[in-house]
């Protein structure tokens, strides 16, 4: 609706202040204090109903229009990474070794320049708008599934969302109707051996030798137990035996991720890996502790709701490309609202203009080119406000 349109791009430069903002001043996973009270005031004085403390430090906030409808949730995550910055921007991270270097900040700019903007338009709105605004998605278990269990999608029809990717060219638009990223599970494996002096490896049970052997069977799995029409991700991302230059450590620790794109997948790569774990230290004649963490499941969009969401992009001026993408191994705890209710979350280009090649996400350099904020505005109002038309 160009109506729609014209209001957000007469709210353009609050939106971008806001992420600078933001940006300035980030918070870590499960330590936001000042930006969920930022979120909260701006609701506030909107006049939309508040929670605050949802989950944890979540923030929900309720815009009911003048009809009666169905209730469609809007999601932003707000937290930040343990990153020193490096961008030199005017607006950098005045934290220490905190940044925003996913684009959370872009995020959390949007959806309130969404919520001022459905404001204006309230009345013509046929149901209920609900702004979760979500804490901790960097760090499993994430903010996600407590804001959930306490209440973030109570009467909710569907959900819409939107990353913002910097190394994806701006004015384009990515999607996927099913699998669009992988589930993300850390593991954890102490290796118990016998230490003792290097110059006498016969009289010890090596605990280096016994990991180095365990990264190398590890790749097994994947190439010969794994379907290879299937996609999954073994990597061992630490190595710790610590000790001096002349003795063998009697412990040694693994960790690493697991990434897949289906339950079978999953369940197969954390037993192939217990068999695996039993197998090497049998042989060598060494105990062991192993860990398998579930993180964020995989992120499953719906095919009728993304269909949906990317005929409306069609009709939103600054996108100019939308494609359909490969699925990525990477995580994201928007997974849990789509296991619950019907939705779509899709990638809005942000890659700065005249870059060729950008700095990636979680990069003490990461940059987003603000423009895209207005783009995933319109893309999430225009939506937002055609769903409860079409279902009122």
């Amino acid at each position: 609706m160009d109506n729609l349109f014209s209001t957000l791009d007469s709210l353009n430069e609050e939106i971008i202040s806001i992420r600078r903002h933001l940006h300035k001043y980030p918070e870590l996973s499960f330590e936001e204090v000042e930006t969920p009270k930022y979120i909260a005031e701006f609701h506030e004085q909107l006049g939309h109903e508040v929670r605050t403390g949802v989950g944890g430090n979540g923030v929900l906030a309720y815009l009911k229009g003048a009809h009666e409808g169905p209730t469609v949730a809007l999601r932003a995550d707000f937290d930040a990474l343990p990153i020193h910055e490096e961008t030199e921007l005017e607006f950098s991270s005045v934290n220490d070794g905190v940044m925003h270097a996913c684009g959370h900040d872009g995020h959390t700019a949007t959806l309130l320049g969404v919520a001022k903007a459905l404001n204006k338009h309230k009345e013509e709105l046929h149901g209920t708008v609900v702004f979760i605004h979500q804490h901790a998605e960097e760090l499993p278990p994430g903010g996600a599934r407590p804001m959930i269990e306490d209440g973030a999608l109570e009467g909710v029809d569907v959900i819409f969302g939107t990353h913002l990717q910097a190394q994806l060219p701006l004015h384009e638009i990515n999607y996927r109707t099913d699998e669009l990223q992988a589930s993300s599970d850390s593991f954890e494996v102490i290796i118990y051996g016998k230490g003792g002096h290097g110059a006498m490896p016969q009289n010890t049970k090596d605990s280096i030798l016994i990991a180095s052997q365990l990264v190398d069977n590890f790749q097994q799995i994947v190439s010969r137990r794994v379907d290879p029409l299937q996609s999954a991700v073994l990597s061992v991302c630490s190595f710790e035996a610590a000790g001096p230059y002349n003795v063998i450590a009697n412990t040694a620790k693994l960790k690493g991720t697991v990434r897949t794109l289906n339950e079978d997948t999953r369940k197969l790569m954390e037993q192939e890996m217990l068999r695996v774990i039993e197998g090497t230290c049998h042989l060598a004649g060494a105990e062991f502790d192993f860990k398998y963490d579930r993180g964020y499941p995989v992120l499953i969009n719906h095919k009728e709701e993304t269909e949906f969401v990317m005929d409306v992009a069609e009709t939103v001026p600054g996108v100019k490309e939308i494609k359909e993408t490969e699925p990525i191994m990477g995580g994201e705890d928007y997974s849990y609202y789509l296991q619950q209710v019907k939705g779509t979350y899709f990638f809005t280009g942000a890659q700065p203009e005249g870059v060729a090649d950008p700095y990636p996400h979680h990069h003490p350099k990461f940059d987003i080119d603000e423009k895209s904020l207005l783009i995933a505005a319109k893309i999430l109002a225009e939506s937002t406000m055609k769903y409860m038309s079409q279902n009122k």
